[in-house]
């Protein structure tokens, strides 16, 4: 089957490009009722890895699966109405679930079914409280585990919601914010537990949940998950990808334009490898060529690539740090990153030195202090930078392009500052 362009979304089926590796060892672990947390840079295509994973295992009648996103989620009792309204798609445990909230559903009778799923949570959200989520919660899991078949529950975007519990002030850590979120996990692998052999629970997120969980001193709530990293492709896949692409909507890659596609990447996201394609295709079309030249590659990243259009992706990258951030530690990690770009891309030891300096001799804000190795953790955690033998630098020539020409302009690196 040809390969067809994945634009912004999620991807599966015939659009679906490798990751045979990963998706073998995620079908041997739900076999053995192994928990997964799913880590990796955004754009890396951990939702498109998950979903395939479901398919192909639910393809095989062994398994159903339940798919939730909580990314909306603005508290613990939504979390719980979207994963109930998720478990529609498992029908033995929906009908019991129905049964268990029979007081929320009682003025619909038999239209339940017929409700669109956003109708369906903001009925189950009206008979979930604070009070009681633990209770509903342990019925959705309990109906799951009942089912004839094992159910891999797959929970996207955790990390996003146990942020928001714990910056309930949309900045700062806070007690009642913690005290939330550890309930929440413990909750969760309290079940993780109790069910594993019938439900098998696969976590993921565009932000890392390690980091964020260290922050606020929870990293124990991990301790059921079994990490798996999602890599980069390798320079290899990654021009398999770009030939399969250039294949389906017939235009001419040499080999020498896909190579220095993949030297500018440099870090070979799946959504980039897509994205400079895309952009490529796109660009030879109004000329009506096919044959694509190391100038168009240098055209295209240079009024593409880094341009306004293709900013919105990039700007992504920028966005989840203010969210995971408090507002001192999101500068912070901004003047790093803005460090290391306008020093070819090296944020050098020496700097980091001068920054851990500047900030001990700094008068004291009224926010929590910003820590630079808590910060650069987050950093290199989240794809952004790498450990190097004389600093962290960045990942993604993309990204660095980027940042180098969105943020430097009027930046004076640490070393030649006043003190």
């Amino acid at each position: 089957m040809p390969l067809i362009k994945a634009g912004a979304n999620w991807v599966d089926g015939d659009r679906f490009f490798d990751r045979e590796a990963e998706l073998v060892t995620l079908a041997e672990r739900a076999s053995e009722g192994i928990h997964t947390l799913l880590t990796a840079p955004r754009r890396m295509g951990k939702t498109s890895l998950v979903r395939e994973s479901l398919r192909r295992l639910a393809e095989k009648g062994d398994f159903d699966s339940v798919f939730v996103d909580l990314e909306h989620a603005s508290d613990v009792p939504e979390a719980i109405a979207e994963m109930a309204a998720r478990s529609r798609s498992a029908r033995g445990p929906w009908r019991r679930i129905q049964s268990g909230f029979s007081d929320t559903f009682a003025a619909f009778g038999n239209r339940v079914d017929s409700l669109a799923v956003s109708e369906l949570r903001v009925q189950l959200r009206a008979g979930i409280a604070a009070g009681n989520w633990r209770h509903r919660g342990d019925l959705i899991f309990s109906a799951l585990a009942e089912n004839d078949r094992t159910v891999l529950l797959a929970i996207d975007e955790l990390p996003i919601l146990v942020n928001r519990l714990l910056r309930q002030d949309g900045d700062t850590i806070t007690a009642k914010g913690r005290q939330e979120a550890d309930e929440f996990l413990s909750w969760l692998r309290k079940n993780g537990q109790e069910h594993r052999g019938r439900i098998v629970i696969i976590l993921s997120g565009s932000v890392g949940l390690e980091p964020i969980l260290r922050r606020a001193g929870m990293s124990a709530q991990l301790n059921i998950f079994a990490p798996l990293d999602l890599k980069p492709w390798n320079e290899e896949v990654a021009s398999a990808c770009l030939a399969a692409l250039a294949q389906s909507y017939n235009l001419e890659l040499p080999v020498a334009v896909r190579l220095e596609m993949c030297r500018r990447l440099r870090h070979h996201v799946p959504h980039h490898i897509q994205q400079f394609f895309d952009h490529l295709h796109e660009y030879l079309r109004p000329l009506n060529r096919r044959l694509a030249t190391l100038d168009d590659v240098g055209h295209v990243y240079d009024n593409e690539m880094l341009s306004v259009r293709g900013q919105v992706h990039l700007e992504h990258y920028e966005s989840r740090l203010r969210l995971v951030l408090g507002t001192e530690e999101y500068r912070t990690a901004l003047t790093l990153l803005t460090e290391a770009a306008v020093g070819d891309g090296l944020l050098s030891d020496e700097s980091i030195d001068r920054y851990h300096r500047s900030m001990e001799n700094a008068a004291p804000t009224d926010g929590e202090p910003a820590s630079i190795d808590s910060i650069l953790y987050l950093l290199e955690h989240d794809g952004y930078l790498e450990r190097r033998p004389n600093g962290y630098r960045f990942l993604s020539g993309l990204l660095e392009d980027w940042w180098r020409a969105r943020h430097t302009r009027h930046f004076v690196p640490i070393r030649d500052r006043l003190v």
